[in-house]
């Protein structure tokens, strides 16, 4: 059967390969690779050997091959290092039908890691080789190259990184700035130009360093926290000031015995999509992104002093997944993904509008909490809820906090909250759960619903 090899190559050539590729590549009717990798092999070739660059090319590479494989020509397609490991293997794989055989090389991290004498089993492997997305800027969202990077460093000492000339060193050094890290916490050490006879090592710089440095390309990163667990915040339960808050009017902020029941209503996945509605101080939104390290909070503030105490927030806490606008929702909701989860600390007056919306576009599953510490705003949102055919239930919530009184202690009450927890429309029941007749329909319900809210209701046999 005529094959089709997927060859991993460095950039020492012909010279690292193995015998095992070095006859695939003889034995080849077609050879499929990036100019510069085919350059390495080109002379080596059959002399009737058919070479396809697959620079700007990609999507023609599965034509190619089935093309050839046709045709009764042996496939040779050149790669760097390891093609499964963030590589083209697994996306050619997917969009051939004719089995592949791997012959793959070493990969440039492991490589980079021998040579900086550093394991790397425990490292975290990422990748920021794309298109050329501009400098990273504070709330970034996850579409810009460099966002998979500085969410693999903000959950792992150590991470392994691809880069591009785009994407290189340098950049991802000045996003890590404008993302909150510093000198103290990050280093940097850029493995360049590997197997080649100018190969250089750049070893911990530190992130001021490393935004000013000129590395030569092709070259991989190796990103190390130093002293994390001294540094680190806890992931739940911050208190109230370790957020900044608006002055003079300091306290506009969703306190922490009602930011934590609030959360805990919203049951964050890990890879949540979460919108915060009247931001704030950023408060719950920027405890959902460390509840949620693997999806997405986007937020919306409409007060300009709020928005700018939000942002801060999120540059102290280096919250890479948090996209904060100003502005008043409904309005820019439009433009982001359907959530998984919605929290309404503010409406602007715009609060039966939301709820409307936002039942339409959370996806299966999702919920709605909302804070409210007004009757007439309780009484909106019921009525809307209700309107709705929504499923939802009310915590009041009064915390009292003690206060020093002379050499003893008194109980100061904060202001009551209403947390409301709200479940969009749910389906009709299908014919067959109808039909199972009128007694059991209601009780199937009230069990889907309890299921929805997390409780459990002990049923009759019938």
């Amino acid at each position: 059967m005529t094959t089709c090899t997927v060859i991993g190559i460095l950039d020492d050539g012909w010279a690292g390969l193995s015998d095992a590729a070095r006859t695939r590549l003889r034995a080849a009717g077609i050879v499929i690779g990036v100019g510069r990798t085919l350059e390495l092999v080109r002379h080596h070739l059959a002399p009737a050997a058919i070479v396809r660059d697959m620079d700007g090319a990609l999507p023609r590479v599965p034509e190619w091959t089935k093309s050839a494989l046709a045709d009764g020509l042996p496939v040779v397609i050149l790669v760097t290092g390891d093609p499964f490991c963030h590589g083209f293997g697994a996306w050619l794989d997917g969009r051939l039908e004719t089995p592949l055989d791997i012959l793959p090389a070493v990969s440039t991290l492991q490589l980079a890691c021998a040579r900086l004498r550093i394991a790397w089993h425990d490292a975290r492997i990422a990748s920021c080789h794309g298109k050329d997305g501009g400098e990273w800027t504070s709330g970034a969202s996850p579409e810009h190259p460099l966002y998979p990077a500085l969410r693999a460093i903000a959950q792992h000492p150590k991470v392994l990184l691809f880069t591009s000339p785009e994407n290189g060193p340098a950049r991802l050094a000045r996003a890590l700035q404008t993302a909150g890290y510093g000198d103290d916490e990050i280093r940097l050490s850029v493995a360049c130009r590997l197997q080649m006879a100018d190969e250089q090592l750049f070893r911990a710089l530190p992130l001021s360093a490393a935004t000013q440095g000129d590395f030569p390309t092709p070259n991989v990163v190796l990103v190390e926290w130093m002293n994390r667990s001294a540094q680190s915040t806890p992931v739940f339960g911050l208190s109230d000031d370790e957020f900044i808050q608006r002055a003079p009017e300091k306290g506009l902020i969703t306190k922490q015995e009602v930011r934590a029941l609030s959360l805990a209503k919203l049951r964050l996945r890990e890879d949540a999509v979460v919108w915060d509605i009247g931001a704030g101080s950023g408060s719950v939104g920027l405890e959902a992104a460390r509840l949620a390290p693997a999806g997405h909070v986007w937020a919306i503030e409409k007060n300009a002093e709020d928005a700018a105490n939000a942002r801060a927030n999120a540059h102290r806490m280096q919250s890479t997944n948090y996209t904060l606008v100003e502005g008043k929702a409904p309005r820019r909701l439009d433009a982001w993904p359907d959530p998984d989860a919605v929290f309404i600390g503010g409406s602007g007056g715009e609060l039966a509008a939301l709820i409307d919306l936002i039942f339409k576009r959370l996806k299966p599953g999702g919920r709605l909490v909302m804070n409210f510490v007004t009757l007439e705003n309780l009484a909106t949102a019921t009525a809307a809820l209700t309107a709705a055919d929504a499923t939802w239930d009310v915590v009041q919530l009064q915390a009292s906090r003690s206060q020093p009184i002379l050499d003893m202690h008194r109980m100061a009450a904060q202001n009551p909250v209403w947390v409301v927890t709200a479940l969009p429309p749910q389906p009709p029941l299908s014919r067959e759960e109808a039909h199972r007749g009128d007694m059991r329909a209601p009780s199937e319900a009230r069990a889907r619903t309890a299921d929805a809210f997390g409780v459990s209701i002990q049923q009759a046999t019938p």
